[in-house]
């Protein structure tokens, strides 16, 4: 094409013309630009979308901005009208969003696509045919093609539990008065979290719970980590023997299925029958009330953590002590370092490097070990002061709690959603500065 031609060309809004005319209506930019396949397809796509998505969206939406307008009816315990489920209506309305979206994503796409083909015109460039842009499709999108399943899957497994729990926050869900069907639930905007960090009943209760998981959290990561160095380190020595016998005896309470052992350490513990007080009492000593002491309970929920959770690090610990060059450890003897020196200055700062990431991932699960405490103690022994938390409950079991045995959904979620935000906060904080994810040695 001459120069004449592309000037005449570069003169023209082609790029403007198309995605004003797909802004109108899907499909009209592709037909302006004579890509009439392309343009009937997304025509296609838009008329399904007004027939048969249009007045669901809709209906959604509106559900999820009211939360239901009819209460339930009851006639002398007979329902007369079932009126409309506030919970149902959320979710609904939740997903019909999502589907506004991408649908909203797609009509982006298709004026984009207008856009960027009359660029083409307008420079006097070649446009595509339809069998020409689904071979460009295929080639340059293949990687997203491949990815668009797994994303929807987390969309609909995990983006969407977090919005709606994130959502149930924001309203008044909650036992006795607000449990649908029977009841309506209403928006309250954040009265859930002013009632969580003002009341002094729900105040004292989280600032208790809160405190005791992050004392849990770290002592619980801590007492593992460091536990296994040190059986890792000792069994690296040379004066050592049988170290593949003593391997596999310390892997054992690894390989034992884990609500096995905590169910056997909970009967070790029980303070009239428990086989650790009958041999104290056995050797003179006083038993100790482990489970119905708070500060006792505490001290064997950390140990029997330990118990389950060294073995692990001591198989990742050996593992990186393997890699360490033996030329070091000669070097530091003949500089006359002694055994402690070299683990400071040699083994130390080496195998922290493989551990942090992995602390910061320990310290986020211990964070939220429901099981490993319901299974324990139940989060007892009670503590009068606190509202549906026991002395060694954590954030999680407490939610547990709140809204299994008694019903206050709202205001667990928003302990949810606090939880949610301190956990992402610190895993994004620490993972930035770790030098093993950065790539840095």
């Amino acid at each position: 094409m001459n120069a004449q031609t592309q000037a005449s060309h570069k003169g023209k809004s082609y790029s403007k013309t198309a995605a004003l005319l797909s802004v109108l209506f899907m499909g009209l930019g592709q037909m302006y630009n004579k890509q009439y396949w392309k343009g009937i397809a997304w025509a296609i796509f838009e008329l399904i979308v007004i027939i048969f998505y249009i007045r669901p969206i809709m209906s959604g939406l509106h559900g999820l901005i009211t939360l239901g307008e009819t209460p339930q009816v009851r006639q002398r315990g007979r329902i007369v009208d079932p009126g409309d489920h506030s919970i149902l209506l959320m979710a609904e309305g939740l997903m019909m969003l999502i589907l506004l979206l991408a649908i909203l994503g797609l009509y982006y796409l298709s004026v984009r696509d207008a856009y960027l083909v009359g660029k083409l015109r307008e420079f006097g460039q070649k446009v595509p045919n339809f069998r020409e842009t689904i071979r460009n499709v295929w080639e340059n999108g293949y990687a997203y093609i491949l990815i668009t399943p797994t994303a929807i899957c987390m969309l609909l497994l995990t983006v969407f539990p977090l919005v709606f729990t994130a959502l149930i926050a924001f309203t008044n869900f909650s036992s006795p008065n607000y449990l649908p069907p029977r009841a309506l639930v209403d928006w309250v905007g954040i009265e859930q979290f002013i009632r969580l960090f003002t009341m002094e009943s729900w105040r004292g209760t989280f600032l208790g719970v809160f405190s005791w998981t992050i004392i849990w959290a770290v002592l619980s990561t801590l007492l593992v980590v460091f536990a296994g160095l040190f059986v890792a380190v000792v069994l690296s020595q040379k004066v050592v023997k049988y170290t593949k016998f003593w391997r596999n005896i310390y892997i054992i309470p690894w390989a034992v299925p884990g609500f096995v052992s905590i169910l056997i350490f909970r009967n070790m513990y029980n303070g009239q029958f428990g086989v650790i007080n009958q041999m104290l009492q056995s050797v003179g000593l006083n038993p100790i009330p482990w489970l119905s002491d708070p500060m006792w309970a505490k001290v064997a929920v950390l140990l029997t953590n330990l118990w389950l959770g060294f073995p692990f690090w001591m198989a990742l610990f050996t593992a990186v002590l393997t890699t360490i060059s033996k030329e070091l450890y000669e070097a530091a003897e003949v500089d006359g370092a002694t055994i402690v020196q070299q683990f400071r200055n040699i083994t130390f700062p080496i195998v922290m490097v493989a551990a942090v990431p992995l602390m910061v991932f320990t310290f986020a699960f211990n964070f939220n070990q429901l099981t490993f405490i319901y299974l324990m103690t139940e989060g007892g022994p009670t503590n009068a002061n606190y509202n549906y938390a026991g002395h060694t409950d954590i954030l999680l079991s407490w939610i547990f709690k709140m809204t299994l045995d008694n019903g206050q959904y709202a205001i667990a979620s928003a302990v949810a959603l606090v939880v949610f935000l301190i956990i992402a906060g610190f895993a994004y904080f620490n993972l930035r500065n770790t030098k093993s994810m950065k790539g840095d040695v």
